[in-house]
């Protein structure tokens, strides 16, 4: 299985290649949104993104509004990852197209207990 990481942290990237690899799951990563969008471009769908909101450029939120405009990507899970806990950016994601919502900051418990609500890990 693949995954996209798109975060304008380093160490959030890290973090999450880190958490991902020790069940298998193959990583990308992107810094921002325009960098993930090529991603996804150049290396086909992914079976999960894990999407940062606040990224220089192109922001998370656009991200996913321009990855579910895709019909051939509607397979592909999306997470948002972020800081942003108000209910009207929850609701924002998730109307634009993400499947689940996982504040920072997070542990290996929180990442796989979202990736098993949208079906990428086996309980």
């Amino acid at each position: 299985m693949r995954a996209l990481i798109v975060d304008d942290s380093q160490f959030i990237r890290s973090y999450l290649r880190a958490l991902l690899e020790v069940h298998g799951i193959v990583c990308e990563a992107a810094g921002d949104g325009a960098a993930g969008l090529d991603c996804v471009r150049r290396f086909g769908p992914y079976r999960v993104a894990l999407i940062d909101w606040n990224m220089p450029g192109m922001s998370g939120l656009e991200m996913v509004q321009a990855l579910r405009q895709d019909p051939a990507l509607d397979g592909m899970k999306i997470v948002m990852v972020t800081t942003e806990a108000e209910n009207d950016h929850i609701e924002a994601a998730l109307h634009a197209g993400a499947d689940e919502y996982l504040m920072k900051p997070f542990d290996e418990a929180g990442l796989i207990d979202k990736l098993q609500m949208v079906g990428v890990v086996e309980a």
